[in-house]
């Protein structure tokens, strides 16, 4: 049966949502340029409900040591998703640093692109495959469009792996049937505006999910 995870939440609503849908990851954002931005004392007060019934995923890119102690300290993470150009040897710092699990975002838009996850199996706990952004993009991800999921079909990897990019309620039965996704992610897909999730559209994307 395929997990679920709902990231860049930023209310209560929208957590418990999540929380009562059976989402097994709720993700938060750490990055100024993206509309789900939060700062790490209201992520540690939204994520309070979640512990013991789901992961707590705390996202950045190309987090500095800084605000990797900060995330740390504040939200106690169980896991940093890294969704920048981190290296296999800063995945591994993140870890020792955190002593959180990674999960290492990889950007595919073809299939010589999933070659770049091996690297990360060692030292990541999770992969996740996110659509590649185009190249005068101003965020490295959370732009509803997805890629070619019979990339994926067939395809075995080390690590539990996500898959993310363009997700919602109407495709990812679809989906997960394509690619065999053990994992799926979703953000903006739950939405009714940047960054506005709907408790709605969360209950009717883990509904799918159950069913697929």
């Amino acid at each position: 049966m395929t997990a679920a995870k709902i990231c860049g939440l930023s209310t209560p609503e929208a957590v418990q949502a999540a929380l009562d849908g059976g989402a097994a990851f709720v993700g938060f954002m750490f990055f100024p340029r993206s509309p789900r931005n939060v700062r790490a004392e209201l992520a540690a007060r939204l994520a309070e409900p979640a512990r013991g019934r789901a992961k707590v995923v705390a996202v950045a890119v190309d987090p500095d040591d800084a605000l990797l102690a900060e995330i740390t300290a504040v939200l106690r993470p169980d896991l940093i998703q890294l969704h920048g150009r981190e290296t296999p040897a800063r995945a591994r710092d993140v870890a020792q640093r955190t002593g959180a699990g990674v999960i290492k975002v990889v950007p595919v838009s073809e299939a010589s692109d999933l070659d770049a996850a091996k690297a990360f199996e060692t030292v990541a706990e999770h992969l996740m495959f996110e659509t590649k952004p185009p190249r005068d993009a101003a965020r490295p991800g959370g732009l509803g469009v997805a890629f070619d999921w019979s990339l994926l079909t067939g395809r075995r990897f080390a690590r539990p792996w996500f898959l993310a990019g363009g997700l919602d309620p109407w495709n990812v039965a679809e989906a997960i049937g394509i690619s065999g996704a053990p994992l799926v992610d979703v953000s903006s897909g739950v939405e009714r505006g940047a960054g506005l999730k709907d408790a709605g559209l969360i209950s009717s994307f883990l509904d799918a999910v159950r069913r697929a």
